[in-house]
């Protein structure tokens, strides 16, 4: 078994506290993705399960070990780098093979495990070149393979599809999912892309300022975040958020977001909400294909509005149609045939039975 356990885990840097006592349990074969922005954490992270920063407070441990204090070479982990970190001098076999040598592996073994890694990853041919000779995708299958040869517990990945152009990241994506589901073994994987972890992961932990912000499958991430932060982070282009007074009006609620514009809450969502009523300190979040041209009769729990469209970007399949909306510009993601031209007037929908309410006292989503 390669569960990793994190418990309370600390990480300070002289006074300042860039991982703040978080505690995450991965499972046997699962893949697990860190995400967030610059500077939350992650990458530290995700270097503490690999023994390359010491851990201040807390206990890690992998398959029921502790090993907090182990050196990395003694965890049984294998890590691929944003970098590559290749040897120029060596060819792609010798790369794979270079860890296993020092480790006095027997040369058959050797010559087995990558056979086999260069088989899965499809760089039979390439085994005789030099990183030099290689593209940024092959170099990036070879770090893959050289992890693979160890046949480790656990795999830890640090952001390694940043340095690729837009068209070999979505290839090395389906490559890593292809790994996946030949070689089950426990992975971490760190990105500072959403597309990656909700492609890739099983579960995402979302992380902010050193702390996690949410963990869960990428279906719950994104229809049922916990905070303003995780429903802004997740999804691309982002959640919109409109502030808004919440109203009680005869048997229902409204929503007033000024300018004289106002919503109902759905019937079935008035129980939910039915406590904030006489609150203005609320936000009002819909993601961008919850929007559409308004069509007669409205559909149950969809609101229609009038606004000026001002932007349209064209995206092939599919444009980013902006507006504003309450003094708050709106991003909708709407067919190319929609009718949408910048600077005409256009009457939307906002399905309403979408809709996140943000507390902005605490930033929890009302559940």
């Amino acid at each position: 078994m390669a569960e990793v356990n994190l418990e309370s885990v600390v990480k300070r840097f002289g006074d300042v506290e860039v991982v703040r006592g978080i505690d995450l349990k991965i499972a046997n074969e699962e893949f697990v993705a860190l995400v967030g922005p610059s500077g939350c954490g992650k990458s530290t992270t995700l270097r503490m399960i690999a023994g390359l920063e010491e851990v201040t407070d807390g206990v890690i441990s992998i398959g029921g070990r502790d090993v907090t204090d182990v050196a990395p070479k003694d965890r049984d982990i294998a890590m691929v780098f944003q970098s590559y970190a290749l040897y120029p001098h060596m060819t792609v076999k010798e790369n794979m093979s270079f860890g296993l040598r020092q480790q006095r592996t027997p040369r058959d073994v050797i010559e087995q495990r990558v056979s086999e890694a260069a088989r899965i990853l499809n760089i039979e041919e390439l085994l005789s070149r030099k990183p030099k000779q290689l593209s940024g995708g092959q170099r990036q299958r070879v770090a893959m393979g050289r992890a693979i040869v160890r046949q480790p517990k656990v795999f830890l990945f640090d952001e390694p599809l940043s340095n690729l152009d837009a068209q070999l990241r979505v290839q090395m994506r389906t490559e890593i999912k292809r790994l996946r589901q030949k070689v089950r073994t426990t992975t971490v994987y760190v990105t500072h892309d959403q597309v990656e972890a909700l492609t890739l992961a099983d579960r995402i932990v979302v992380m902010n300022k050193g702390r996690i912000e949410q963990i869960g499958t990428p279906h719950d991430l994104y229809h049922a975040p916990a905070t303003q932060f995780v429903a802004g982070f997740i999804g691309s282009p982002s959640m919109n958020f409109l502030p808004f007074e919440m109203k009680a009006e005869g048997d229902g609620l409204v929503m007033q977001l000024g300018q004289g514009l106002v919503l109902p809450v759905p019937a079935e969502r008035r129980a939910r909400y039915a406590g904030l009523a006489g609150r203005g300190d609320l936000l009002l979040g819909l993601r961008p294909e919850h929007f559409s041209a308004a069509r007669e009769p409205l559909p149950p729990g969809e609101a229609a509005f009038d606004t000026v469209i001002s932007i349209v970007e064209p995206v092939g399949l599919e444009s980013f149609v902006y507006f504003r909306m309450a003094d708050t510009e709106i991003c909708a993601r709407l067919p190319p045939d929609s009718g949408a031209q910048e600077g005409r007037p256009m009457r939307l929908a906002a399905d309403l039975n979408q809709m996140h309410v943000i507390d902005t006292r605490t930033g929890l989503v009302v559940s």
